[in-house]
């Protein structure tokens, strides 16, 4: 017994081995196959990353499986992706293995196919992305061994976690079906068989733009009868479900020479009105368990007729439901009276005459009814719509009736009676004689609350009338917070922006007595992450579909702590951008001027700002202005009036905000009556104690006129002057956004300030000159606005004064060598006009000596001299200007 166990392990153990061992020497065979079918079948670019074979997972089959197959197209759709599987596997029996590829083919038993992407187009020209497969070029029959390295035994086949997309830019039609799980099991290899499906995905339908279905589930159980030599398949026992609505299906779909041939009918199995609720997706309609429901919903559809390149089956479909009703047992409101009359048809078999037809859909809430019809034409080309829509809707009761939830609470009454006739290609090209729009809509006490907002925005009324070009807004009134907003206008072609992709035009008048900028804020500067329309990356956008004029009037503007009086302007709106101009407005007891733009074309917005200010009050605006206090920060001490014109552009940030670093322009200022406030800053502060020669209270800065210059996150000032009584000032420098600062004053002092000491060196010289002296004083200015520092450099003023000194002196010693010279060649050329040459000569020489005697012989003794001179003089102007800037010694440069 024992030898005989041990006999079977070792048996076991050997085959286990060879399970696992022969799947390694076949499977560059298994790769050479699938390599071979490839090239011989597709006009495509495949690659797959590997090929496996195992004799142990499908046991007692061999399991065949490709990992990461990648199908790409060629010409004309080359480079994209047709199909991506990740994983492809098949199961044959094992003696399938052995065989080569050029012996008769492998027979496959099943296919397994997960997280396939698949991808069906069909461009403008009538090319198909899915016409991949080779012709058969060969001029003699063949037969199916030497067609093909595979041949198919299939019991079943499954597709797990996949996707389809269907693009057809003939028809504009999309299809995208997601989460496709789908299995089948049966005979395919007998002539009449049986199929036994289970599929479920979600499905989403777009034509021409109108979406139809958005993600709604569909599923189908169906058993279905398969008839390989006639290649018909028939439904048999099956239920299908779009959304909760379930749809039995009979009949048959047969492949013939031309196309399909299709003849089915379905309907849904009851008539009970939940079945309507029923198609609505769940996370709309919620739990229909136990809503009370009266009346009837019935859909029945017949698809009959050849579906090939050039027809379609004639359908006759019909939605009908008669005085229906529901009440979900956690509301207090009914919805009463549903009417439903829909019909989709084709009687020819041509895609273009297919149409809709809802002659009725109607309903009422408490006592407002509401009723409408419409038909739709030519879908697939030209379409034409014609609609009707009369009725009233509180809008307070839609939640008290069906259990939607919305963002935002909504209150107020729409009433509406409208008709319109149009065919899409009037609305694509503004044909309005085309259009035919009459009616008029209205809401009242209309109230909004958002997370977004303050204050709940209140319209107490808005009417609209409608015209074949033209929607008029003839009235509108609303409030919110402490603002009113008035308004009027017109809006060109509504019916092109809801219905295509045109600009929505307008021209608009508004007014207002109070506009409170705050009313239209969030509470804080950082809404909440589920509020926010743009990622953080992201910049706010103006809508690119906006093309409007608003002319604007408000008597009071209150923007943060602002208040503008008789505000007016207007605002175009055009390419994503935002101009504003001749805004005007009353401010700091003066006038403002504006015009601008922002853009939000490019990924970073940009603004551009001219700014002009008449006989603003500078502290005021000063202390109130941002804009002001970066430009010029030690305005704001100042008081009097202010007249200036500034140029700004840059970038803007996220926020809206500009980006200083990015900010360019330049400013021109004139200062009126103006002179230094009693409420002064620390700079000023620093200034007195460095300058004490200057009263800076009693500066006149009247009429002073200045250019600025901004780049780069600086502001340049260009030299300026002003005085103070008789002493010159000039400054220049510079400042950054972020307040610090590069500055220098010049102070030109006249000599008679200094001093006796001054004025007693002064007084030796007996020259009208010295009157005219003046020493140049530099205070440069550094550090911060709060805390700024300043330096006075004597450097140039002792210098300054000194070769002033000297060069007087020493003019006043030349001018009287100059008079002797001439008093004594006159006297010596007026009594000697007789002499002879040689006395000539020696009076030539006397006036040599003359002459050598004051300019030339003593000139080492002169230069001693000078030197002297200067020295003590420059020794002296220095003392007395140390003393004049004392009270700041350690701040004197000497």
């Amino acid at each position: 017994m024992k030898k005989a166990l041990k006999i079977i392990g070792i048996t076991l153990l050997i085959t286990l081995a060879l399970l696992i061992a022969i799947p390694f020497a076949f499977q560059g065979k298994i790769k050479d196959i699938v390599k071979q079918t490839i090239n011989n079948n597709l006009n495509a670019n495949v690659e797959f990353s590997d090929v496996s074979l195992s004799l142990i997972k499908s046991f007692p089959q061999a399991h065949v499986s490709v990992s990461d197959l990648v199908i790409t197209n060629l010409e004309p759709f080359k480079d994209e992706t047709f199909a991506s599987i990740k994983d492809i596997s098949f199961t044959m029996s094992i003696k399938e293995v052995f065989k080569t590829a050029s012996e008769e083919p492998i027979t496959i038993n099943s296919i397994y196919i997960d997280e396939a992407l698949l991808t069906l187009k069909t461009d403008k020209l009538g090319n198909n992305n899915y016409d991949i497969t080779k012709e058969d070029t060969t001029s003699t029959p063949t037969t199916e061994t030497t067609s093909s390295n595979f041949t198919f035994s299939i019991d079943d086949y499954q597709i797990k976690n996949s996707a389809l997309t269907y693009i057809d830019d003939i028809s504009k039609t999309l299809i995208h079906v997601s989460e496709l799980n789908h299995e089948g099991h049966g005979t395919f290899s007998a002539e009449t068989s049986e199929l036994d499906t289970y599929s479920e995905a979600n499905v989403s339908f777009t034509l021409d733009s109108a979406n139809y279905l958005s993600s709604n589930p569909v599923k189908l159980d169906a058993l279905i009868g398969l008839d390989l030599v006639n290649s018909k398949y028939t439904f048999k026992e099956n239920k299908g479900y779009i959304n909760d609505l379930p749809l039995e299906f009979q009949g048959y779909v047969q492949l013939v020479e031309a196309g399909q041939d299709i003849d089915i009918t379905f309907e849904n199995p009851g008539s009970d009105f939940k079945n309507f609720l029923a198609v609505i997706p769940k996370t709309y309609s919620k739990d229909i368990a136990n809503v009370q429901t009266s009346g009837d919903f019935k859909v029945k559809g017949i698809i009959k007729g050849l579906s090939s390149d050039t027809t379609i089956p004639k359908l006759d479909i019909s939605i009908t439901s008669n005085n229906a009703s529901f009440k979900y047992p956690d509301l207090p409101k009914s919805v009463e009276n549903i009417v439903i009359n829909t019909e989709i048809k084709n009687t020819t078999g041509n895609v273009d005459d297919t149409y809709i037809d809802i002659k009725t859909l109607n309903f009422k809430i408490d006592d407002d009814v509401f009723k409408s019809s419409a038909t739709i034409k030519n879908i697939t080309k030209n379409m034409l719509v014609n609609a009707y829509l009369d009725g009233t809707l509180n809008l307070a009761n839609i939640t008290k009736a069906y259990p939607i939830e919305l963002d935002n609470t909504l209150t107020g009454i729409l009433k509406a009676k409208l008709n319109t006739a149009f065919d899409m290609d009037a609305i694509e090209t503004n044909a309005y004689t085309r259009i035919k729009n009459n009616g008029s809509a209205s809401i009242s006490n209309f109230v909004f609350s958002s997370e977004d907002i303050v204050n709940p925005f209140h319209i107490s009324d808005a009417n609209l009338t409608f015209n074949p070009e033209t929607v008029s807004l003839t009235n509108f009134n609303a409030k919110t917070g402490g603002s009113d907003i008035q308004a009027n206008g017109k809006i060109s072609n509504l019916l092109g922006f809801l219905l295509s992709d045109n600009t929505l035009k307008g021209n608009f008048n508004v007014n207002s007595t109070t506009f409170k900028v705050s009313d239209f804020m969030t509470e804080s500067e950082t809404a909440p992450a589920e509020n926010k329309t743009t990622s953080n990356a992201e910049s706010l956008k103006i809508p690119a579909f906006l093309d409007c004029t608003i002319n604007a009037y408000a008597k009071t503007v209150v923007y943060d702590n602002l208040n503008l009086k008789n505000v007016t302007g207007t605002l175009y709106i055009k390419d994503q951008q935002a101009k504003l101009e001749n805004l005007k407005s009353s401010i700091f007891d003066g006038a403002l001027a504006v015009s601008g733009a922002i853009s939000t074309k490019e990924d970073t917005p940009s603004f551009s700002l001219n700014l002009g200010a008449d006989g603003f009050d500078i502290a005021q605006s000063f202390k109130d202005l941002e804009l002001l206090k970066s430009l010029a920060p030690i305005a704001k001490i100042l008081q009097g009036k202010l007249n200036t014109n500034i140029n700004l552009s840059g970038k803007l940030d996220k926020e809206f905000t500009p980006d200083l670093g990015t900010v360019s322009g330049d400013a021109l200022a004139e200062l009126l009556a103006t002179r230094i406030g009693t409420d002064q800053s620390e700079l000023m502060n620093k200034l007195e104690g460095s300058l004490s020669f200057i009263d800076f209270s009693k500066l006149d800065l009247n009429d002073l006129k200045t250019k600025l210059s901004f780049a780069n996150g600086k502001v340049s000032v260009n030299p300026f002057g002003f005085k103070y009584q008789d002493i010159a000032i000039t400054v220049s420098g510079s400042h950054s956004f972020d307040q610090t600062m590069s500055y220098s004053a010049i102070f030109n002092v006249p000599a008679k300030y200094l001093g006796s000491d001054i004025n007693r060196l002064i007084g030796k010289i007996n020259d009208t000159e010295v009157n005219k002296l003046t020493i140049p004083v530099t205070a440069n200015i550094g550090g911060s606005f709060t805390s700024p520092t300043v330096k006075t450099d004597l450097t140039s003023g002792i210098s300054n004064l000194t070769n002033q000194l000297i060069q007087i002196e020493k003019q006043k010693l030349l001018n009287q060598g100059q008079d002797k010279v001439k008093s004594l060649i006159g006297d010596v050329i007026g009594s000697n006009k007789t002499e002879t040459d040689s006395a000539k000569t020696q009076q030539n020489n006397t006036i040599k000596d003359v002459l050598g005697g004051i300019i030339g012989d003593n000139k080492t003794s002169d230069t001693t001299k000078t030197t002297t001179t200067k020295t003590n003089t420059q020794e002296t102007v220095k003392n007395v200007l140390s003393g004049l800037l004392s009270k700041k010694e350690k701040d004197t440069v000497k």
